[in-house]
């Protein structure tokens, strides 16, 4: 499974970047029961935030959808670093999105389906995952968009 998981990044141009570390009182991963937790991953790129702002104040729905591919880049680099491979990886048990926005913006679930097309893209069947997708008036760093997720290991 390795192996396709490697061949499935490559022909999507992916290399995952090194794993951002903690920006506070928290680790970026737990392993506990069988279970793979990532803690809420942001939007990086370069070392930076890559998509910052809120949807419907200045942030396109294609650029909150970026922004969700980024942060389920480094949630794999993250379940790597955890895992040593993604191989490991038995099921994407759950994503759970969160997308700043107006009051009035109502396609987070779209802007989300950046982060679960790229889970299901990368891992196949084992991607499908269940999803929330969440609208908030703010994320760390000025964000558009986190992500955090659930993984069954073996």
């Amino acid at each position: 499974m390795s192996h396709e998981i490697d061949t499935r990044l490559a022909a999507q141009g992916i290399s995952l970047p090194t794993p951002a570390s903690p920006a506070a009182n928290y680790v970026a991963f737990v392993i506990e029961g069988g279970l793979l937790t990532i803690s809420g991953q942001l939007p990086m790129e370069g070392g930076a935030i890559a998509v910052k702002g809120r949807l419907g104040a200045g942030v396109a729905l294609e650029d909150g959808q970026r922004a969700a591919r980024l942060c389920a880049i480094n949630i794999l680099a993250q379940a790597q670093a955890a895992l040593g491979d993604l191989g490991r990886i038995r099921r994407c048990v759950r994503l759970g999105g969160f997308v700043a926005s107006t009051p009035d913006f109502t396609d987070q679930h779209k802007v989300i389906n950046g982060a679960s097309d790229l889970i299901a893209g990368i891992l196949g069947d084992v991607g499908k995952h269940a999803r929330a997708a969440v609208g908030v008036a703010s994320l760390p760093l000025d964000a558009a968009v986190e992500v955090e997720a659930l993984f069954a290991i073996g």
